[in-house]
């Protein structure tokens, strides 16, 4: 079973300690931890300088019956889904709150995070990130630039960390993908008993793992527990990212032939 001492020493071996640092994590890939999520957060808040998380919030998604083409959406398909039966105008969507749970793809040790005492969360009805210490990436968030705190931690030369994971979860090559001009989309979200358009939604990241093999000399890794943990410095995956999208406008796209973002963009 993994200690705290254990945890303290594997994160602080990284080049993280004072670091701003975005993080993703699968719990479970850890192995059996004393203690449970709660030290893990606790770990890396007290190794990094300023830590975030995605805290992203997909049950507020709604679906009008028209929108923009080429949105990667069947909006008559959509719809019937969200509206619950013989309640007409209302939806089966949970209207975002500033204590609305992370949806469970972000995993536990996000809302882990959004539960931490010393906490703040930004307030996009979608795509929410929570962070300690983060003020100064979380108030750059807008409706339009839902990515900007990634944008906020790489001018202070921050990292984006792996728990157990590849970078098909790595929410920064998003920030990348949107900074080489590659296609956005729009959704839109209950909040406050109104539907907010929220423009600058992202792909589909299902392809993002191919970004490894040009990573090999900007990763810093090691094992804590069962899980391998890597870190990258945002400036250089973002740069990275930027010059494959650049070079091929097909680059980090899944291979699934019904993918709706990345057929998208494929259109574009």
């Amino acid at each position: 079973m993994i200690s705290v001492r254990e945890l303290l020493v594997g994160f602080e071996s990284l080049p993280l300690k004072g670091q701003a640092v975005i993080a993703h994590g699968s719990f479970k890939s850890l192995g059996p931890v004393q203690g449970g999520p709660r030290v893990v957060i606790d770990a890396l808040v007290k190794t990094c300088g300023s830590l975030v998380m995605p805290t992203f919030t997909y049950q507020t998604m709604v679906t009008p019956l028209v929108g923009p083409p080429n949105n990667a959406l069947d909006y008559a398909a959509e719809e019937a889904n969200r509206r619950k039966p013989g309640a007409q105008g209302t939806y089966d969507a949970l209207a975002f709150r500033s204590d609305t749970p992370a949806d469970k793809e972000m995993g536990v040790l996000a809302e882990t995070l959004r539960r931490h005492v010393g906490a703040k969360r930004s307030l996009h009805p979608i795509l929410s990130f929570a962070g300690v210490n983060a003020d100064f990436a979380l108030e750059r968030q807008t409706i339009y630039d839902p990515f900007a705190p990634i944008g906020a931690l790489a001018e202070k030369n921050g990292w984006a960390v792996l728990i157990g994971m590849d970078h098909s979860v790595n929410t920064s090559i998003h920030y990348g993908e949107k900074l080489a001009g590659r296609r956005q989309f729009v959704r839109w979200a209950l909040a406050h008993k109104r539907i907010v358009q929220c423009p600058g939604f992202p792909g589909d990241s299902s392809g993002f793992d191919d970004i490894a093999q040009y990573l090999e000399n900007d990763v810093v890794a090691v094992t804590i527990g069962e899980a391998r943990v890597q870190a990258v410095q945002l400036n250089n995956l973002i740069d990275r990212v930027k010059i494959l999208i650049k070079a091929n406008p097909l680059a980090l796209l899944c291979q699934r032939r019904d993918c709706p973002r990345c057929n998208a963009v494929r259109r574009n």
